[in-house]
């Protein structure tokens, strides 16, 4: 899980909600790397689809894109 700063507070409120307290999000770095099907809850990285863990830090976070992709949380995959 990762704590987003509060910098992303105004782009994440500007969007809808993808479900009730959730959105889903691309995530693109500095280094042009693009996470999709990001799960933003409360201002918290708390799942990315295909991984584990979140592999990258608040510094590394280029933009949000919320997209609303949604997918079966309870499916690793």
């Amino acid at each position: 899980m990762l704590q987003l700063s509060d910098k992303w507070a105004p782009i994440l409120i500007a969007q809808p909600e993808t479900g009730a307290g959730y959105q889903v999000a691309s995530i693109i770095l500095n280094d042009g790397s693009r996470y999709d099907q990001v799960l933003i809850e409360g201002g918290y990285i708390t799942r990315i689809r295909g991984f584990t863990e979140v592999p990258f830090n608040d510094d590394q976070i280029r933009s949000i894109v919320v997209t609303h992709d949604k997918w079966n949380f309870a499916d690793d995959g």
